[in-house]
């Protein structure tokens, strides 16, 4: 059984044919609940409508393009202006604030990053590791991240975090790691102001 068409571009050419079908045969469909003048009526109305939408489209990127570049040349009249008025100042601050603008910025120092959070480790199987985590809500933008090892339970003279992976990414496969023993995994996000908090430790038995 044939199915009724779900592109708009099939529903017109079938509207025709229906209508003329309708036409020539109404001795056999002599009263039909859309006789075919008014089908015909319908189906050029649509037509009327899908010229308006589309003359109506290329009217909207006509002026959309006419905008972008009415912008640009607003947004080069301004900066052209502005260096004017910079260079005439001397980016004097409280001069450039008398046309709306200001000298400029005092750079700011780079914060280390805040804590590594939610170090999770998903995924382990023998000698290897998968972890995860989420970047710091504060501080500086990390660079990097360093995950450090260390042995579970070890006394406090040979306690000590070594680094075994640095990631660009929030995460990191580790693999040839000690098998059998109880480890701490942690991660500490770095940039060029130094290091941040650690992060929570994970404790695992590859």
């Amino acid at each position: 059984m044939p199915r009724f068409p779900e592109r708009e571009a099939q529903i017109y050419p079938l509207a025709m044919s229906i209508a003329i079908g309708l036409w020539d045969n109404q001795p056999l469909y002599p009263n039909p609940p859309v006789n075919p003048i008014a089908l015909v009526g319908e189906a050029n109305l649509y037509i009327n409508a899908r010229n308006s939408t589309i003359a109506a489209r290329a009217a909207a990127e006509q002026a959309t393009s006419a905008k972008d570049d009415a912008l640009e040349n607003l947004i080069e009249a301004l900066k052209a202006d502005i260096r004017y008025a910079e260079n005439t100042v001397n980016f004097d601050d409280d001069k450039l604030k008398l046309i709306g603008w200001s000298g400029k910025d005092t750079p700011t120092a780079l914060a280390p990053p805040g804590e590594v959070r939610q170090l999770e480790a998903p995924r382990q199987g023998a000698g290897w590791l998968f972890l995860d985590w989420k970047a710091p809500a504060d501080g500086g933008k990390p660079a990097a991240y360093k995950v450090q090892r260390r042995s579970a339970g070890a006394e406090p003279v040979s306690d000590r975090w070594q680094d075994v992976a640095t990631a660009i990414l929030t995460e990191a496969t580790l693999v040839d790691q000690p098998r059998g023993a109880e480890l701490e995994f942690r991660v500490i996000a770095v940039n060029k102001s130094g290091p941040g908090p650690t992060s929570n430790t994970v404790t695992v038995v590859l």
